[in-house]
């Protein structure tokens, strides 16, 4: 039986990894700062909280990271932690870069102290090309970062890349371009989207506000890109991957697929507010992620109008479950 380590196994990818990894049969051991206070809702969404194991892990602290990988000796390191929020590195940039380059960092020196045959997997982001000028985005596109987020992102692809040429490591990174499911935080744009066109459509009555509504960007589904992420440390020798869909949509047409999905037109209810827009922002994200299907022999089974769907399907059967528990008489004594 493989060991994986997961470190950021209650957010989303670190959620559906595990799940994945779980089916595949691995012992599967995911870190947390502490255990009392994380929400492990996305653990108990998918029916696996009692099957994995939690460790008290700070990444950003050396010893902590070294301790925890002599005590687990896992075969497989994916480090899905960190700030995962643009906007919100615009507004604590040196927590971003912390959670981002400093754990990375950690996490690989103390696998080449550990010396054992460990593969590791770093998830980079499409935020880090910057604006290509109208080009599809591949693996050896420049970066051109323009958020903490995007600059911490590229400098721990650059850190992967030198432990893996100056130590001979099995370490990759996944060039990840933006994907979504009902494991969204709040705070994405996408889960305030699809959140808003719901409770709109139930009669709240409120203006959803947004801030830039021309952005655009390659969406794909969570639940597959975790696949690529095992794939590509399935490999015989360590590669840098782009994994995205090769579609690219305007806000304003995911606005559209959520809002029609609950029969309403998005500009009846939406505000574009000048206050939410970021100092500098990525106008377009583009992708090619040929490598990835000809390598890993991935691809993208589903695209931006399939996820918003699935999204509001689960939207709406998360909150009739909730209507159907408030209802419920409460159990005798």
């Amino acid at each position: 039986m493989k060991k994986a380590l997961i470190c950021g196994i209650s957010g989303q990818d670190g959620a559906y990894l595990a799940s994945f990894l779980l089916q595949k049969g691995y012992e599967v051991t995911g870190t947390s700062r502490d255990v009392r206070v994380t929400s492990l809702k996305n653990l108990d969404r998918l029916g696996i909280r009692g099957k994995v194991t939690l460790i008290l892990v700070d990444l950003t602290n050396f010893q902590s990271v070294l301790q925890a990988l002599q005590n687990v000796r896992p075969e497989e390191v994916y480090n899905l932690a960190g700030q995962s929020s643009v906007a919100l590195s615009f507004e604590r940039p040196v927590e971003t870069m912390e959670s981002i380059v400093v754990a990375t960092l950690n996490l690989l020196e103390a696998m080449r102290l550990s010396k054992r045959a460990t593969r590791f997997f770093s998830p980079a982001s499409g935020e880090c090309f910057g604006d290509t000028d109208g080009k599809p985005a591949d693996e050896g596109t420049p970066f051109k970062p323009k958020s903490p987020y995007a600059v911490a992102k590229t400098a721990a692809f650059w850190l992967v890349a030198n432990y893996r040429e100056a130590y001979g490591m099995h370490a990759s990174s996944g060039i990840l371009f933006n994907h979504e499911s009902p494991l969204r935080p709040g705070r994405f744009v996408t889960k305030k989207i699809v959140r808003g066109a719901w409770e709109i459509a139930n009669g709240s009555g409120e203006k959803l506000h947004l801030g830039n509504l021309s952005i655009k960007r390659d969406w794909g589904w969570a639940p597959e890109y975790v696949e690529a992420i095992w794939q590509m440390l399935q490999l015989s020798d360590p590669q840098d991957f782009v994994i995205a869909t090769g579609e690219t949509h305007e806000l304003m047409d995911f606005l559209d697929a959520a809002f029609s999905f609950f029969g309403l037109k998005w500009q009846d209810h939406v505000i574009s507010d000048p206050t939410l827009k970021r100092p500098t922002d990525l106008t377009v994200g583009m992708a090619n992620p040929e490598k990835a299907h000809r390598v890993l022999g991935w691809k993208a089974e589903f695209k931006m109008r399939d996820v918003v769907r699935m999204m509001c399907e689960d939207m709406k059967q998360q909150e009739a479950k909730r209507r159907l528990a408030r209802r419920a008489p409460s159990p005798l004594p």
